[in-house]
């Protein structure tokens, strides 16, 4: 039996149609196909204006599933060329701060290798977490686990990604998230809506200040109770708690230090474990 793949490519008001088909000898190979950066490359345009041309349905997109495209360049051109589109950058509609929204976020196409956030209505784009910092992520997530498996048998620990939206033009993606038993009810379907109980942030080198200022004031001003830092760099993690308006340093700590917090009793951190680096990566 001959297995046939099949993609379409969406053209203006003329639907989809047939792009890319394994089992045909005229399909067009999936090597020419684009990114949005390569596609923004080959325009002299953003990223950003690619994405708006593509919401505008100016120019036509091959969907190889939900919120995954890619770009023809001669099909794109001709489009351009048949609806006389100049081809120029233009100005972003949320170019004010405060513009971006999470139904903005939700139509952002997926791009490997990247990830987006939305701080204060400005939308944030960053490359994807190291090995390391996932390492540290997934070590720390498995000591937290156990410890609120039965501190708060009715609360959810969560890792990214999963958004969490805070208020309008609050779009975040914490790496570790906890939400008790108490405030289940900020738990939707497809996000995390409202302060949580505690938020951990990893940081990496291209994001060190906005986890230490930006985010943090952001989930500041949520009230969020608790908010830590691990930095994977400098080995340490911070314990910050919301005292009278502001977060208040609880706790930090690095390998050989104990970790344990006067909120959370009988939770006992091995840091050793969680900043744990294979000799050979």
């Amino acid at each position: 039996m001959q297995f046939m793949i099949l993609f379409s490519l969406c053209l203006l008001d003329y639907g989809c149609v047939p792009l890319y088909n394994a089992g045909r000898e005229d399909a067009l190979p999936m090597e020419k196909l684009l990114t949005a950066h390569e596609l923004a490359q080959v325009l002299n345009l953003s990223v950003e204006t690619v994405w708006r041309y593509t919401r505008q349905k100016k120019i036509p997109v091959v969907e190889l599933g939900e919120k995954q495209y890619r770009y023809e360049k001669e099909a794109v051109l001709a489009a351009l060329a048949a609806g006389n589109t100049a081809v120029k950058e233009e100005t972003s509609l949320y170019s004010n701060r405060g513009g971006y929204t999470y139904e903005d976020y939700l139509q952002l196409p997926a791009e490997p290798g990247y990830r987006f956030e939305i701080l204060e209505g400005i939308l944030v784009k960053e490359p994807s977490p190291s090995m390391h910092h996932q390492r540290v992520s997934s070590a720390l997530y498995r000591q937290l686990a156990n410890f609120f498996d039965n501190f708060d048998p009715e609360g959810e620990l969560f890792y990214a990604p999963l958004d969490l939206t805070l208020a309008t033009g609050n779009v975040l993606q914490p790496d570790i998230l906890f939400v008790s038993g108490d405030r289940r009810k900020i738990m939707r379907e497809e996000r995390i809506d409202g302060p949580c109980d505690l938020v951990v942030e990893i940081m990496s080198p291209a994001n060190r200040r906005k986890d230490r200022l930006q985010k943090m004031e952001i989930y500041r001003k949520a009230g969020i109770p608790h908010y830590w830092l691990a930095d994977p760099e400098e080995n340490t993690l911070e314990s910050f708690m919301f005292k009278e308006g502001n977060y208040a340093l609880i706790i930090a700590g690095g390998p050989g230090d104990k970790f344990i917090h006067p909120q959370f009793p009988g939770l006992e951190l091995n840091l050793d474990r969680i900043f744990h680096r294979p000799a050979s990566v």
